[in-house]
């Protein structure tokens, strides 16, 4: 006598095969998910980079501009605290913490599909 499952399978073979194309679209989805979650922290870190290189850059800039001068002009501050508004940003972005759990909804789904399993299993012993 075959397992109920197996029997089923053999009965419904598109069924299964269908089962195993929705895993594999979850599984696509929750990929495409922590992907992103993924490039935007790339990206933060790179807009932090390029936002530290350039506030420190333009700041150099602006301190001997104003050693040059001999004053303290305001306005040499803007393009630096630009940058470092940009910098900020993109330290935040690359510290936001990453969507987890990752791939919870197919955890879930197997869960439950092994529920469905041991219920299948459970009742193909007692009818022995």
């Amino acid at each position: 006598m075959l397992h109920p499952v197996i029997s089923a399978a053999l009965r419904h073979p598109a069924l299964v095969g269908r089962h195993l194309l929705n895993y594999v679209a979850l599984a696509k989805v929750e990929v495409a998910e922590a992907g992103r979650s993924v490039v935007t922290r790339a990206i933060g870190g790179a807009i932090a980079l390029l936002g530290a290189l350039f506030t420190l850059g333009w700041g150099g800039v602006a301190v001997m501009l104003g050693v040059l001068h001999g004053r303290f002009e305001w306005v040499l501050l803007i393009v630096p605290g630009v940058a470092l508004v940009l910098m900020l940003v993109g330290i935040a972005l690359a510290l936001r913490p990453p969507q987890l759990p990752l791939f919870a909804g197919l955890k879930n789904q197997a869960a439950e599909d092994m529920q469905v399993l041991h219920a299948l299993s459970e009742s193909s012993h007692a009818d022995r």
